[in-house]
């Protein structure tokens, strides 16, 4: 059996980037600006809530979006990684790059991860591009989510059974500042849904 190992230098890599059709192009044929919208907070917070509704209407709209969520995520391709520290910075790392990819070629990216820490964010960040990233931090106490519990998850952790929980086990940072703040403790749902939907339309108008 013939075994070959490949290891490729960064001289050896040659990005096509600059012979691809322009992601000002993509954007002006599709008649939408390609951007990143990363809904944040506690599970339970309604982030998911949030960013299957902003699918809905964007869809409406006729407008192209990608919903990109953690759990479906972790199904497949970031279902080798836990939840330390380590492997949550790796899991929002490939997310990522995969919604600066599609962002690039004109696509609306709604991105909905606990996304703990702040260095997180700043790395996701970084990655996309602050001209085409949006913070929406879905805020709400460990109180209330435990007391919501949609997923069960609250119970397990009370329970031991879940490990680097975050809220009681693992940090969770919330930010200095946010692009778009949502108190979903105060405000309804349907306020809720609004506020977010006149920010993503201002963002995606060309």
């Amino acid at each position: 059996m013939l075994v070959c190992s490949i290891f490729v230098k960064n001289n050896d890599i040659h990005p096509i980037t600059e012979r691809m059709i322009p992601t000002s192009e993509k954007m002006q044929l599709l008649g939408q600006k390609g951007m990143v919208f990363w809904f944040y907070g506690l599970s339970g917070s309604g982030k998911s809530t949030l960013a299957l509704e902003m699918e809905k209407k964007l869809h409406r709209d006729g407008k192209i979006s990608v919903l990109l969520d953690g759990d479906n995520l972790r199904t497949g391709l970031n279902k080798d990684l836990g939840f330390s520290d380590t492997d949550r910075e790796e899991n929002i790392r490939r997310v990522s790059e995969v919604a600066s990819i599609l962002c690039s070629n004109g696509l609306i990216v709604l991105v909905s991860l606990i996304t703990p820490l702040k260095k997180f964010r700043a790395n996701a960040r970084s990655i996309i591009g602050a001209n085409h990233f949006k913070e929406i931090f879905v805020k709400a106490s460990f109180t209330t989510c435990k007391k919501r519990d949609v997923k069960g998850l609250y119970a397990k952790a009370i329970e031991g059974k879940v490990k680097s929980f975050t809220g009681k086990t693992s940090d969770f940072e919330e930010p200095d500042q946010a692009d778009l703040i949502i108190n979903s403790e105060k405000e309804s749902k349907i306020k809720s849904v609004e506020k977010v939907y006149q920010f993503l339309h201002q963002a995606i108008t060309l």
